[in-house]
């Protein structure tokens, strides 16, 4: 039995997984973020111990025999998130996440002090990763900053808690800007551009090696076995994609998170950060990835359906659902940029809008709006991986919006390509980081990637497409007056 860990943003997800690749069962704690300012968002690392711990006493509680048979666990984690330690392990101050749009400025600076960072790192600068957390941090809170002796990622905290050891994945240290992509190492002159050393880093590993081991008192709270294999782990979107079984150059996955994501496994190390995409490593070795992001997608169904009252996104999008296709060809168009966004414009301070409003716009549009502008932010991204060179003809579709069939349909036509759903999409994170505990006890490869059964398959709808195609080049034309607007 396997034990696959998720730090989210908005829960954390725990998944039981067995040899014969079947999923015993998951259970999951819920998460809050702080807005203390416009553009700022925080977490308290000890949320994500204490919420661990729920997810894994609910776990033990409705399948104690299987939990009793864990032998590794695995970590996946959202990326790019700032913990900093004291010299004795205390956190100095809220971790500063993935969607936080404060060190705009801090970027610029690194772009200009180091060229090649873009070459070394995979990526642009952008104000999600986390070496500009730490230049803003060493600017605007510099008490804080003398005292850093350790900076983590959000799942290595947690690891910190259950081992005792600062180690981190390559697949979660490339979202850093502090790692030197193709060499698979901490780049001591992307570290300078921070004012730091590889000293104040963790240790590095394969996501599939072992990244340390459960200390016997952690061991005992856990009601787990002393000694047991933590593997290295992956950034979440890299587990996703072990869990998917994308492993191998030209398969991928897409992600409706929080964030949303486009994955596509290359062989080689393949940057182009002009077009705003990420070169990252994979969580197996020898491998790296190409990833878009667009910073709000499933968050963004969850806010409209905030603001319109709903009870529930399911509830919305059953009444978006309703709606014929004439009736979404005329409803508003959604520009999804609540927090900024990456992939193609890395613009931190563009924002949303709804397009065409009118007298007969009612929920039901509203979440359809919603949902098809963040479709055309995925395509946006797939273009913007096309220009880098990667080619894809199927996505697993993974995250909470892989539950609407709505959703799903509407991304095949979009982007031109078959989407696949799998029954454990909801939970792909925490799968991938149960694969990865799995292959960190010595299991081959060929055993453990195996492809999740497919649930549905999807396919573009030539009338659908003819009507997205008009739509998509309308939302095009609104981004420009929009980021002139936010300026």
């Amino acid at each position: 039995m396997y034990l696959g860990v998720d730090i989210g943003t908005s829960e954390v997800k725990a998944l039981l997984l067995d040899n014969r690749h079947q999923v015993i069962g998951s259970a999951g704690a819920a998460l809050q973020v702080s807005r203390p300012h416009p553009g700022h968002s925080e977490q308290a690392p000890a949320d994500w111990w204490h919420a661990t711990q729920q997810a894994l006493a609910q776990l033990r509680q409705d399948f104690p025999a299987a939990f009793a048979q864990v032998q590794g666990i695995g970590l996946s984690g959202q990326m790019h998130g700032a913990v900093l330690l004291d010299a004795h392990d205390q956190v100095l101050r809220p971790a500063i996440l993935w969607n936080d749009t404060r060190s705009a400025l801090e970027c610029t600076e690194m772009m200009a002090e180091c060229p090649e960072l873009p070459t070394l790192a995979g990526s642009l600068a952008m104000p999600g990763f986390t070496a500009p957390k730490l230049r803003w941090v060493a600017r605007h809170e510099p008490g804080v900053f003398q005292r850093v002796a350790k900076v983590l990622l959000p799942k290595d905290y947690v690891r910190l808690m259950l081992t005792g050891d600062y180690v981190s994945d390559l697949s979660d240290a490339s979202g850093t800007l502090w790692l030197d992509v193709h060499r698979r190492a901490w780049s001591d002159k992307l570290l300078a551009l921070s004012g730091l050393t590889s000293a104040q880093m963790p240790r590095l590993v394969e996501g599939s090696e072992a990244g340390g081991q459960l200390r016997a008192e952690v061991a005992h709270v856990l009601d787990l076995t002393p000694g047991i294999v933590v593997a290295g782990g992956a950034g979440d979107n890299a587990a996703s994609a072990v869990g998917m079984g994308a492993v191998e150059a030209g398969q991928g996955f897409l992600s409706l998170g929080t964030s949303g994501v486009l994955f596509v496994v290359t062989p080689s190390y393949q940057p182009n950060a002009a077009s705003a995409t990420h070169a990252f490593c994979h969580a197996l070795p020898h491998r790296w990835h190409q990833m878009s992001v667009m910073l709000s997608a499933a968050s963004a169904l969850q806010w409209v359906t905030g603001l319109l009252g709903q009870s529930s996104e399911g509830v919305l999008v059953a009444q978006a659902e309703t709606l014929t296709l004439a009736q979404r060809a005329a409803a508003p168009l959604f520009l999804p940029y609540l927090g900024g966004e990456r992939t193609p414009h890395n613009d931190a301070k563009v924002r949303g809008s709804f397009h065409g409003l009118g007298f007969d716009t009612d929920a039901a549009r509203l979440g359809y709006s919603v949902m098809e502008g963040v479709t055309f932010g995925l395509k946006d991204g797939l273009a913007a991986l096309n220009a880098a060179g990667s080619t894809v003809q199927q996505l697993s579709l993974v995250g909470g919006g892989s539950r609407s069939a709505l959703w799903a349909q509407q991304l095949a036509s979009a982007l031109n390509v078959e989407v696949v759903t799998h029954g454990s999409s909801a939970v792909g994170g925490a799968l991938g980081a149960a694969r990865l505990a799995w292959l960190a006890t010595g299991a081959p490869l060929s055993t453990v990637c195996r492809r999740p059964d497919v649930e549905s398959t999807y396919r573009p709808a030539a009338l659908e497409q003819d009507m997205l195609a008009r739509r998509y080049t309308q939302f095009r034309a609104l981004y420009p007056a929009c980021s002139a607007f936010s300026a």
